[in-house]
């Protein structure tokens, strides 16, 4: 009689990437104790255990407040996770077909929690552009990927973003241009999902325009969105109309007709 996986769990191990998931979203910077706390496991054996996964690369800590965040083997092995994927693997070429055409950085990115986590990027051949953003998360509510991502949300799901969020003042501020009124916030999620692409203009950063459009899987569900950046001096908004939104809906589109979505007659 075979014996169950469970029974070959070397719990060292479990604890190790137990450890690792409690990083991410506003919990990117931890401490000994508060980790001890989450896990219930002694000072002694997180302290162990972080300096292992330091070692590796995995584990960083920060030089000034002697706290703990992700290092840079948890990026490396996210990349060769997405390296596997059909969803990275189909966007990249149309992620190039967009700086081509643009002239703007394009990113492929996927909602985590409330966060946005960049999947994929293409950086435009300017002199002043948007960085290539790989591997780092975003607060969804002020990006237009988080936007159009969140627009394609279930009502119940919506609804805990109101709880979990909104209503519990955890809409952050990152410049005069984000929108943390609730009315404001939904009336635009429902603008959003009812024109098909999303616009960041000076929200989550000054100085930055974002466009984005949701990608679909098989079953219709939005898994993703494709988005391209830009300086705001260099996007008016008759070219955010014109130019830039038609071509990142019809990308968005292709990565979904390629993901198996049949858009409906």
């Amino acid at each position: 009689m075979r014996r169950s996986k469970s029974s070959y769990v070397i719990q060292t191990v479990a604890n190790a990437f137990q450890l690792l998931e409690e990083f991410g979203g506003e919990d990117a910077e931890l401490g000994v104790t508060e980790l001890s706390n989450r896990l219930g496991l002694h000072k002694n054996n997180v302290f162990r255990l972080l300096a292992t996964l330091e070692q590796q690369g995995y584990i960083e800590q920060c030089p000034d407040t002697d706290r703990y965040r992700l290092g840079r083997s948890c990026l490396t092995l996210g990349q060769a996770f997405g390296e596997t994927r059909s969803l990275v693997r189909f966007a990249r070429p149309l992620l190039s077909k967009l700086v081509r055409e643009l002239n703007e950085t394009a990113h492929l990115g996927v909602l985590s929690g409330y966060d946005v986590v960049h999947l994929a990027g293409r950086p435009a051949r300017q002199l002043v552009a948007t960085a290539v953003r790989t591997g780092q998360r975003l607060a969804a509510h002020c990006t237009a990927l988080g936007k159009v991502l969140l627009a394609g949300k279930s009502p119940v799901a919506l609804a805990q973003l109101d709880k979990d969020r909104v209503r519990a003042g955890k809409l952050i501020a990152h410049t005069p241009a984000t929108i943390v009124d609730r009315d404001k916030f939904f009336e635009q999620l429902r603008t959003v999902a009812s024109q098909g692409w999303a616009l960041d203009l000076e929200e989550c950063a000054r100085g930055l325009c974002c466009v984005a459009a949701p990608v679909h899987d098989a079953a219709g569900s939005v898994i993703a969105a494709l988005s391209v950046s830009a300086p705001v001096f260099r996007v008016s908004e008759s070219r955010i109309h014109d130019e830039v939104a038609p071509r990142v809906i019809a990308a968005a589109s292709e990565l979904s007709q390629r993901m198996g979505f049949v858009a409906a007659a």
